[in-house]
C-alpha cells in the first residue's frame, strides 16, 4: 500500500507547551505555516498540572490559614469552613480559562498555525506520523521540527505501589474529587513541600516520606532545616532518612507503606498516597530512533546550547531536554529560537540565570550560588544572614518566620541569595535585578526606598557580612 502523502510546513512543533506554543505565535506571525501538534490538553504541565492549578490551591489553603490566625491581629474569626469541592472547582474553572484562552490563540487570533490533535512520531528525520485523535493517521514534513512533549511523574519500582491506587501530582490535579483524610507523601522536594504545607492547611493530615535525611536536600542545610520546622509547626509529619519497601490497601480502601526509617521499620497508614519522586521525560514513543536524535541515561534529549540536537533542524525545547524544570526557563529557550531563527541574535543557554520559588509559605526563593556551591567551585565569598523578624515590614504584618541570606564576592557584587520569608520570591527577584545589572552591594544598602516595604531589605540585607567558611 502506497505511503500515505505528507503535508509539508514550514516548521512544525510537537506539544503545545510554555516554550512550543509563543514560538508556534513568532514562527506564524513572521509569515511562517506551522503545525502544532498536542494529544492532550493545551498548556503543557504549568497550567494543567503544574504552576496554574497548584498555585490556584495554595491561594485557597493561604486564605484558610489567614482566617485561622487572624486572632494574632486582633481579629476574631471562626475556625474556616473548607469547602473543598468548591476549591476544587475554583482550580479546574482557572485551568479551563487559560486553555480555553490558549485555543483562542492558536486557532483565531494567529494566522498561519494549524492545530493538530494526536500523537507524533518520527518516520525519518524530518517525517512524522500523527496518530490523530479524532482516529486515522496523518503524515507531516517540515525542514524544522521543536520538541516540547516535556514530562511525566515518575513512579518507582515498588512492591504492591501499582495496585494500591496512588495518585501523582498529575492525577491528582486532574481526578480528585474528595478530601483526603490523611495523605501520605512519598518524596520532599519542591512538590512534596508545596502540597504537604497546602494540603494541612486545608484541614487534612499530612506525612511526607523521603529517602534523604532533610526535605529540600539540594539546598544547603541552614537553609532547608527552618523549611522543615515551618512545616512541622504546621502538623506535618516528617519521616526523613526512610526507605519504602512496599505499598498496601486495606480492604477499606486505606493504604499502609512500610519504610525503613531510622528507629526501625514503620508502618505509615493513610487513606491516599501521592508519589511525588520526581519527572521522567516524554520521549519513548516519539520514534527518535529514525532520527539523529540522541538521547542521556536518563531517557532526555540532548541538545547543545542552541538547543539543537543531532539532527539539523531539529530542536528540543523545555522540561524534555532535562536541566532545571520551570515554566521560565522553558520560556527562554522559546527565546532562544526565535531570536536566532528571526532576528539572526545568537544566544545560548550557557550561564543564564536559574531564578525559583517555592511556594510554601513562607516563600523560598533562591537565585545564584548557594554557600555549598561556591565552596565547591572555590569561590570565595562573604555571608550576611538576616533574620526575617528584623525586617520593619515583617514585624507590621505579623509575618516574621525566616531569614534573607546573601552572599557577596570579593568584588563586592553579589554571587547568589536565599530569601525564606514572606515576598521571598519578589525579594529575590530584586536581588537578581542587582546582579544582572552588577551593582555593587553598596549601591544597595544606600539606595533609597520607600517605607515602609519589603523591598527595604536591600538596604539592611549586608548588615551582618562575615566571611564565608
Amino acid at each position: 500500500m502506497p505511503a500515505m502523502p505528507a503535508d509539508s510546513f514550514d516548521a512544525i512543533i510537537i506539544g503545545a507547551g510554555q516554550a512550543g506554543t509563543p514560538l508556534a505565535y513568532a514562527l506564524a506571525d513572521a509569515g511562517r505555516r506551522v503545525a502544532m501538534v498536542e494529544s492532550e490538553a493545551l498548556g503543557g504541565s504549568c497550567i494543567n498540572y503544574g504552576c496554574a492549578p497548584t498555585k490556584a490551591l495554595l491561594a485557597s489553603a493561604q486564605r484558610a490559614h489567614q482566617v485561622r490566625t487572624a486572632g494574632e491581629l486582633g481579629i476574631n474569626a471562626p475556625e474556616p469552613d473548607v469547602d473543598f469541592a468548591a476549591v476544587i472547582g475554583r482550580m479546574h474553572r482557572l485551568r479551563q480559562n487559560s486553555r480555553d484562552s490558549l485555543h483562542r490563540k492558536i486557532t483565531e487570533d494567529h494566522e498561519g498555525i494549524t492545530l493538530i490533535r494526536g500523537r507524533a512520531q518520527f518516520t525519518a528525520p524530518h517525517t512524522l506520523r500523527v496518530a490523530l485523535v479524532v482516529g486515522g493517521e496523518q503524515q507531516l514534513t517540515a525542514p524544522l521540527i521543536f520538541i516540547n512533549t516535556g514530562t511525566k511523574a515518575a513512579v518507582p519500582e515498588l512492591e504492591g505501589l501499582a495496585d494500591s491506587g496512588y495518585l501523582t501530582s498529575d492525577s491528582l490535579l486532574l481526578n480528585l474529587t474528595e478530601q483526603p483524610e490523611h495523605l501520605i507523601i512519598m518524596g520532599g522536594s519542591y512538590i512534596g513541600v508545596e502540597f504537604g504545607q497546602m494540603f494541612r492547611r486545608l484541614g487534612t493530615r499530612v506525612t511526607i516520606v523521603d529517602t534523604k535525611p532533610r526535605l529540600m536536600a539540594r539546598e544547603d542545610p541552614d537553609v532547608s532545616h527552618p523549611l522543615e520546622a515551618c512545616l512541622a509547626e504546621a502538623g506535618v509529619e516528617l519521616v526523613l532518612g526512610a526507605d519504602v519497601r512496599r505499598v498496601s490497601r486495606a480492604a477499606d480502601g486505606s493504604i499502609t507503606l512500610t519504610v525503613d526509617a531510622k528507629a526501625g521499620e514503620r508502618r505509615l497508614h493513610g487513606s491516599h498516597l501521592l508519589v511525588a519522586v520526581g519527572r521522567e521525560p516524554n520521549t519513548q514513543e516519539l520514534g527518535l530512533e529514525h532520527t539523529g536524535v540522541k538521547l542521556d541515561e536518563d531517557g532526555y534529549i540532548e541538545v547543545n546550547e542552541h538547543l539543537q540536537t543531532g539532527t539539523r533542524g531539529v530542536y528540543a525545547l523545555g522540561d524534555v531536554k532535562g536541566g532545571p524544570q520551570f515554566t521560565h526557563i522553558a520560556y527562554d529557550d522559546y527565546r532562544i529560537v526565535r531570536d536566532a531563527l528571526l532576528h539572526g541574535q545568537q544566544r545560548g543557554t550557557a550561564d543564564r540565570p536559574l531564578p525559583y520559588v517555592v511556594f510554601t509559605e513562607p516563600q523560598l526563593g533562591r537565585i545564584g550560588l548557594s554557600k555549598s556551591q561556591a565552596k565547591e567551585k572555590g569561590i570565595a565569598y562573604r555571608v550576611s544572614r538576616l533574620p526575617a523578624r528584623t525586617i520593619g515590614r515583617a514585624v507590621q504584618t505579623g509575618e516574621t518566620e525566616g531569614f534573607v541570606e546573601v552572599l557577596v564576592g570579593e568584588d563586592d557584587r553579589l554571587l547568589g541569595a536565599a530569601v525564606f520569608c514572606e515576598q521571598g520570591g519578589e525579594i529575590m527577584t530584586m536581588f537578581q535585578l542587582a546582579m544582572a545589572g552588577r551593582l555593587r552591594y553598596q549601591e544597595l544598602e544606600d539606595m533609597i526606598l520607600a517605607h515602609p516595604s519589603w523591598a527595604e531589605v536591600l538596604n539592611n540585607a549586608f548588615q551582618r557580612l562575615k566571611p564565608g567558611e
